[in-house]
């Protein structure tokens, strides 16, 4: 027997069908999906296609780095409430897991490699209230997601930030997995080379890790930007020794998390997390990299971010779903 929740899910896609007048588009939540491949056109072709099937959540951005050997899609999707105001259907889940579904066909872990840490194909899933949506309902919909890749896909599943029961942070999870570890010459991650049986047990899925699918992570949190500082210069442990005293964890600037990473034949990255970006935003960020830079005797390039403010992507979700409709 279904319950009021499964009924109103299911009436909407009903109705849905017969007038296309979606949900509530006040409300809505991003997703932001972290893939290991950037390189093979073919794959990235399928996961993308995988997205499009679903018509109701919208691609409003993509950011593909070949360095690093990673892609990050930008998926927007209302959320449809009951009568008494509780969450019940998303469709951002049946994209998200769609995805999973093509990257873990597509991409074999072992197989890969490149300059930026990870430990699984799907490596990173996190969810962000937009407009009138709440950090609770970005949670519902992450642990609704972490069940369903677990279990259908076999692959342990970490949960993090409001997804998490006690709100354990991502960069936690990372450093007991030993995320943070080059495990290949030259500052690379390459294959799978950590045990087949994890000793920290997952949110989801199994303890047991596929050696070409990896692990997930998958979170719920308030915007977060991401922003990228070229160091012109080979030597990445200037850049690590930057980007250690920038962050927060280095006694640097708060609310900032940062790498240093090889980016291509001649350059190096300062990858930087704004946990409260309206807080220390990357003008702060971009002076304090400048000043240590110039202590290590190296030049630093502009940086960039590498996805659209909240603001904008809400502007490209209206403009896409309006397109869409004529």
């Amino acid at each position: 027997m279904w319950n009021q929740a499964q009924k109103e899910e299911s009436d909407f896609r009903l109705s849905s069908k017969n007038n296309k007048k979606g949900g509530n588009q006040s409300i809505l939540l991003c997703c932001k999906l972290f893939i290991s491949e950037s390189r093979n056109r073919a794959a990235l072709d399928a996961i993308e296609q995988a997205v499009r099937l679903h018509p109701e959540t919208v691609i409003v951005n993509k950011f593909e780095d070949r360095a690093y050997n990673r892609v990050r899609f930008t998926l927007v999707s209302y959320v449809i409430h009951d009568s008494i105001g509780t969450a019940v259907y998303c469709p951002l889940q049946q994209a998200v897991v769609a995805v999973a579904e093509a990257a873990y066909e597509v991409v074999n872990l072992e197989l890969h490699s490149g300059a930026h840490p990870r430990l699984g194909v799907v490596d990173d899933i996190v969810f962000h209230p937009l407009a009138q949506a709440s950090l609770d309902e970005a949670a519902w919909l992450a642990k609704s997601v972490a069940a369903e890749i677990g279990n259908r896909f076999q692959v342990p599943v970490f949960l993090y930030a409001a997804a998490h029961p006690t709100g354990k942070a991502l960069d936690t999870i990372r450093r007991e997995l030993g995320y943070y570890r080059p495990n290949f010459m030259d500052n690379q991650w390459a294959g799978w080379t950590m045990p087949e049986i994890l000793s920290e047990k997952p949110d989801e899925g199994p303890t047991r890790v596929s050696r070409a699918r990896g692990i997930c992570m998958i979170g719920a949190r308030p915007w977060v930007g991401l922003y990228n500082i070229p160091i012109m210069s080979t030597d990445v442990s200037a850049a690590r020794r930057i980007a250690r005293m920038v962050s927060a964890r280095g006694g640097g600037l708060p609310t900032v998390q940062t790498l240093g990473l090889v980016h291509g034949e001649d350059s190096t990255e300062i990858a930087c997390m704004l946990l409260e970006p309206n807080r220390i935003g990357a003008d702060r960020v971009q002076s304090r990299v400048e000043m240590l830079a110039a202590e290590e005797g190296v030049d630093v390039e502009k940086g960039y971010f590498t996805d659209h403010s909240p603001e904008m992507i809400i502007e490209k979700y209206m403009n896409l779903i309006s397109t869409n409709r004529e």
